[in-house]
């Protein structure tokens, strides 16, 4: 199967949610999600727990554990793309529904400008 393309969701400030978190998580952390990046990348759709998980309405979860934190960053499917929307630390076991609905919302401003919201992912 050939590699996916990541596409990271940008605002319309130009600024880049995910980037922005990344930045400020422990290094190892940062080299778990990049390494999870990567693997949706290879694996797309094939994807599956515990690395990823389908949540609901087409939104996905990137899953990475590091010590007792729960780091998640939602998806979906646009195309031959992957669209990483929004990210957060979960201590439950369940991403909140309001994390889920926010990725929703920011699904559909993705999809009305698409040219607007992208910035690509290099590994």
């Amino acid at each position: 199967m050939p590699p996916v393309q990541v596409v990271l969701f940008k605002e319309d400030d130009g600024t880049v949610p995910v980037l922005k978190w990344l930045d400020e998580l422990p290094g190892k952390v940062q080299d778990k999600c990049a390494a999870r990046i990567k693997r949706l990348m290879d694996w797309g759709h094939e994807l599956r727990r515990p690395e990823a998980d389908y949540l609901r309405d087409g939104i996905y979860e990137l899953r990475v554990r590091f010590r007792h934190g729960n780091y998640r960053m939602l998806y979906f499917f646009f195309g031959s793309q992957v669209v990483v929307l929004t990210q957060g630390l979960v201590k439950e076991r369940e991403v909140p529904l309001r994390d889920i609905d926010r990725a929703l919302a920011l699904r559909k401003r993705f999809e009305a400008a698409p040219e607007r919201h992208t910035l690509l992912w290099e590994s």
